[in-house]
């Protein structure tokens, strides 16, 4: 499908990565205009002036345009908080998966009775359509594809035998040890499809045990099925005793989304994640996330990443 990228006539890229403050990177590297699109929710930057997502434009991955609005969230719609946006293509159309918190609370109680727990705002994952990967997106709905009843977060794409499905997180806040779930998207990715099912959970994560009142954090997750070996892998993000942030790996072993999933490992402990793996237009792997996770100093950093058929690892920082 022909769309309009965000620069018909020159391509102006002022801004340095370094420059932009980012949470939650997301990359799609547009193979038909040859342009890295990096996403991110406006909130990143204190003077965006609106509530959504927003999209830089770059041809090398160093230097990135001023960023435009792909998708403006009215006032009425009672957003708190927008997160860990996504943008898939898919059978010539283009999808944002956005985290949204809204003001309002669950009326449900807190899994652990103290002052110090977080409150259980109303989270969940929406989808957005369009068709440029520049927007404007629309919604299908105005509720989350994840269950209403879920703190949830973090939606991510997987399609596997043609069917489309949204592997996201079951927010620790409600569950205390998080868990990583899917739930089957209809074909056009309008609705979910049946109700969610249980991949794993954090306390799978080496070096972290489950505590009825101290929660485990399920963040960040990515699909990526090696082309030499068919192998389906996962990356996402907790913090690990000892570690801090971290990036973890993982593979089904059955081949398909349904697991089981094992050999839960990781792959990055320098206080940094939410992964995702993107090839460039010169074929290299790369691993995207923001570092570090806290005091407002988050930037995007890419690593190199090798897929031998049998696992993935991380090497040194890309440098075009």
């Amino acid at each position: 499908m022909v769309h309009i990228p965000f620069f018909a006539m020159a391509f102006e890229a002022p801004l340095k990565t370094e420059e932009i403050p980012i949470r939650d990177p997301f990359i799609y590297a547009d193979q038909e205009n040859e342009i890295y699109y990096l996403y991110a929710q406006s909130g990143n930057r204190r003077d965006s002036g609106f509530l959504g997502v927003e999209a830089y434009a770059s041809k090398d991955l160093l230097h990135w345009s001023q960023p435009q609005p792909v998708l403006k969230l009215p006032e009425k719609a009672g957003v708190k908080w927008v997160w860990a946006p996504e943008m898939h293509a898919h059978l010539g159309q283009y999808y944002l998966f956005v985290t949204l918190t809204l003001h309002e609370e669950l009326p449900v109680d807190k899994p652990v009775q103290s002052n110090r727990w977080p409150p259980m705002f109303i989270r969940g994952t929406h989808v957005y359509h369009a068709a440029s990967p520049t927007g404007p997106f629309r919604p299908f709905r105005e509720s989350s594809h994840t269950p209403p009843d879920w703190m949830a977060l973090d939606g991510t794409l997987y399609v596997e035998d043609e069917v489309p499905y949204m592997v996201f997180c079951h927010e620790w806040v409600q569950t205390v040890d998080g868990t990583m779930d899917f739930v089957r998207l209809k074909g056009d990715l309008s609705a979910p499809v049946r109700r969610p099912q249980l991949l794993f959970k954090a306390s799978d994560a080496p070096g972290v045990a489950f505590s009825p009142d101290r929660g485990n954090v399920t963040d960040g997750c990515f699909l990526y099925r090696s082309p030499k070996s068919e192998r389906l892998f996962m990356i996402w993000s907790t913090f690990i005793p000892g570690k801090g942030y971290s990036v973890l790996l993982t593979h089904s072993e059955s081949g398909e989304i349904r697991g089981p999933w094992v050999d839960q490992r990781t792959i990055y402990t320098d206080n940094g994640g939410h992964g995702m793996i993107f090839e460039t237009f010169e074929g290299d792997l790369l691993l995207s996330l923001h570092q570090p996770n806290s005091g407002g100093r988050e930037r995007l950093h890419l690593f190199e990443v090798t897929d031998d058929g049998e696992t993935l690892s991380v090497g040194k920082e890309y440098s075009p």
